[in-house]
């Protein structure tokens, strides 16, 4: 890749950084009138209504085997969860506090990615995710002593969106982009629906629906607007450059995440969380230092073997 190419892989990676927080606003705006499983329900609706004429747009291939069919309703079933438990979340907590537990979620992805397909993780690797771990337990305890069990809830996003990618990951090379944005978003309506007319009338807060009232159309609207847009900010960003450069940069959205909710909600960070915050981004630093630093070794390994013939 070149630097030409790689400069903008950087720009829309922060674009994504700016305006994935904008999604946590707009879903916790949303919840203060709307239940959570209406609010995730409308992200799938609004991101399938504005990834269709893309799709369109680019002629984009329907067809598809029943592996991958079986993929993509894997892969919308886990963003389903994980979207369900992060807006649950900051329903009644801080958006940043919520979103420095879910950054634990690479270190989740790198050791699934050990056992599930055979990784290289050295012991240095496994200990800065030890210590991200820890780094989120000073996030999760004074916030437990003041949410009790929703404070877990972005535990379970990471964990979910850290299958979530490795599903991705396995599509990503028989399936453009903006389709399977599409089909995720189908895929989760589909799954949602069902959930959602079931609970109409039953009392759960959580699901029952309600009709929206004034602006709570508009932030269920920006729900789905701003989960299209970010994500197909960093889908395209990883075309132009590779994921060890852009990988520090997502670190930037806790930044634009305390920002918002300070200037929204007037939320700010504790001391500890802060300190949870710190010990979590330079753990996650390490980690990508550490596979940068694994990744140009095994590129001259195979340059020294290749020459050998």
């Amino acid at each position: 890749m070149t630097q030409d190419r790689i400069l903008p892989g950087v720009l829309l990676m922060l674009a994504f950084c700016v305006l994935a927080p904008l999604l946590d606003v707009a879903s916790k705006l949303a919840t203060a009138t709307i239940p959570v499983g209406q609010v995730t329900l409308a992200r799938f609706v609004v991101q399938g209504a504005l990834m269709l004429p893309i799709a369109l747009a680019l002629r984009s291939e329907w067809r598809m085997s029943g592996r991958m069919a079986g993929l993509v309703a894997l892969r919308a079933l886990f963003l389903v969860l994980s979207t369900y438990c992060f807006i649950a979340a900051i329903a009644v907590m801080p958006i940043a506090d919520a979103l420095a537990i879910v950054f634990v979620e690479p270190f989740i992805l790198l050791i699934l990615g050990r056992f599930l397909f055979g990784d290289e993780v050295g012991p240095r690797r496994i200990a800065a995710s030890c210590v991200g771990f820890a780094g989120a337990l000073l996030v999760i305890q004074p916030a437990f002593a003041t949410f009790g069990l929703v404070t877990l809830y972005p535990l379970g996003t990471a964990f979910l969106f850290a299958f979530y990618m490795l599903v991705t990951r396995a599509m990503s090379a028989q399936m453009h982009p903006v389709a399977m944005q599409l089909h995720t978003s189908l895929a989760g309506i589909a799954l949602c629906l069902p959930v959602i007319w079931l609970a109409d009338g039953s009392g759960i807060t959580e699901l029952d629906p309600v009709m929206p009232q004034g602006l709570a159309w508009l932030w269920l609207f920006g729900v789905g607007f701003w989960a299209g847009v970010s994500h197909m900010c960093m889908t395209y960003a990883l075309k132009f450059a590779p994921s060890a450069t852009l990988a520090p940069l997502h670190y930037s959205e806790i930044v634009v995440a305390v920002a918002l909710g300070y200037l929204v909600f007037s939320d700010f960070p504790n001391a500890m969380t802060w300190a949870g915050i710190g010990v979590i981004t330079a753990s996650g630093l390490y980690v990508i230092w550490r596979e940068q630093i694994t990744a140009r070794r095994r590129r001259a390994t195979e340059s020294l073997t290749d020459a050998s013939f």
